[in-house]
């Protein structure tokens, strides 16, 4: 009578699972370091941007205004900003995971027993300091740099290329260069659940190494694709560190705004709501691109 019972109810048995009291014990810490060093941060950035100034200390009480959006709504070359923001991340989102898909099929299905190694091997550079890595494309990119001297040396040029350095083109270089290896992760770990039976049953019946690619291994990694394009793209957008060494003046991104609000021009109320609008713009973007590519229906594929 018990197990019919539990067959008719599949939720009458969960709550006697003496797991439960276990993973919900463990998962303790995890909820609480997310309330306080995620959502309390927001939550408190999100309060700040209805500040009309902040004159007296930061916890001092205030009357909640729009002024910081009102002036933000009325100037332009913040939305354009956005914009360009928003389209360099979603093309360094999609170079990286273009370069970084190879990588991870080669790790995956022809690296063999050194995998481990060629990965070992492809993350040392980026064991050092991120500001280190962004300083080395600075001189392989400038006037004086590796490219311009090599290209000088061989004769293609005769004066120094100046429009490597301090553009947009620069920031997006030193941003694909930074992200590949990131993005080839979540890709590498798709394609270790895909069952290499597959490729043999294919290869038996006269698929092509191509085919058996578009058929087989990219619908089945497409998961670790889109988790892949989504991790690079979101810090993307409100990168500053990258457009501020490698950028210049032409090479500005919509973070570089905020952080000049919060530190050169001490005015964190209008930088929080400026960070709040650049939140809600890209959880947005999320949204939609979420709705179109349906990871649900791809992970039921």
């Amino acid at each position: 009578m018990t197990a019919a019972a539990d067959r008719l109810d599949p939720g009458a048995g969960r709550s006697s699972d003496p797991r439960r009291g276990t993973f919900f014990l463990l998962s303790i810490p995890a909820v609480v370091g997310l309330a306080l060093f995620l959502i309390l941060p927001i939550l408190f950035m999100v309060a700040l941007s209805f500040r009309a100034d902040l004159n007296g200390t930061l916890l001092a009480p205030f009357d909640p205004t729009l002024k910081q959006y009102d002036k933000l709504f009325a100037t332009g070359s913040y939305w354009n900003l956005l914009g360009i923001s928003t389209l360099i991340a979603f093309g360094v989102a999609t170079i990286a995971t273009l370069l970084a898909y190879p990588l991870a099929y080669f790790l995956a299905f022809r690296a063999g027993t050194r995998a481990g190694l060629y990965l070992i091997l492809l993350l040392v550079p980026f064991w050092t300091s991120y500001l280190l890595r962004v300083m080395a494309w600075k001189l392989m990119l400038g006037e004086a740099g590796v490219i311009n001297s090599v290209l000088l040396a061989t004769g293609l040029i005769q004066h120094p290329l100046e429009a490597l350095l301090y553009n947009r083109f620069s920031v997006v270089v030193t941003l694909v260069y930074v992200w590949i290896p990131f993005a080839m992760l979540p890709i590498l770990a798709a394609m270790g659940r895909i069952d290499t039976r597959l490729h043999e049953a294919a290869a038996d019946l006269y698929a092509s190494p191509w085919q058996q690619l578009r058929r087989i291994t990219l619908p089945l990694s497409l998961p670790g694709v889109i988790a892949a394009f989504f991790m690079v793209f979101i810090p993307t957008v409100g990168e500053y560190v990258t457009p501020l060494l490698v950028g210049g003046t032409g090479g500005t991104m919509y973070g570089n705004i905020v952080q000049a609000f919060f530190v050169q021009a001490a005015n964190w109320p209008l930088g929080a709501a400026l960070s709040v609008i650049m939140l809600l713009a890209t959880l947005v973007l999320v949204i939609i691109g979420i709705r179109i590519v349906q990871p649900r229906r791809l992970l039921g594929q």
